[in-house]
């Protein structure tokens, strides 16, 4: 889905949100600026601002000086644009960090300072990716070798039939 241009209203305080122009991008982020601060990012527009080296000038300057409300993070949210449940996701394997997520139009809530937080968890993508993959690879090489381990005792345990059979046939 492309850049919404209708108004959007915070799926946590459900306060009107202020679309924030990101030149540098050419997208509009839907900031909670009068309300809890969160920030709605349509699908695909969340990856030009999770890296550290990524420009959150225009991200900053609306927020700057505001306090804003604080609201129960539990409690489910609704997606601003399609009205589909948004899912709570951890945004890395460090599982510090987590935000909503639709599953229908693919678009991204995170509570006020949860964009910080998600971009000094790594430096770049790749580190973040390659955390991600040192985590499968842990989970399933456990697996893996569980597996093997249990293929060489069947693989000896046939073995072992096959000698007694034989002796059994052959003498």
């Amino acid at each position: 889905m492309a850049d919404n241009f209708q108004t959007l209203k915070c799926p946590a305080c459900q306060k009107e949100m202020t679309k924030v122009f990101v030149p540098s991008e050419g997208v509009n982020i839907d900031i909670c600026l009068d309300g809890c601060g969160g920030m709605y990012f349509d699908t695909r527009e969340f990856k030009y601002f999770d890296e550290q080296h990524e420009n959150i000038d225009e991200i900053l300057k609306a927020i700057e000086g505001k306090t804003f409300t604080p609201v129960n993070e539990k409690l489910p949210r609704t997606c601003p644009v399609c009205g589909a449940r948004m899912v709570k996701n951890y945004t890395s394997t460090k599982q510090e960090v987590q935000i909503d997520e639709c599953y229908a139009c693919g678009g991204k809530f995170l509570d006020h300072g949860e964009l910080e937080k998600i971009r000094a968890e790594y430096a770049t993508e790749e580190d973040r990716r390659d955390d991600m993959m040192k985590a499968v690879y842990d989970t399933v090489g456990v697996e893996i070798k569980r597996l093997d381990a249990e293929t060489a005792k069947l693989r000896a345990e046939r073995s072992l039939m096959k000698k007694l059979f034989d002796k059994m046939i052959y003498g």
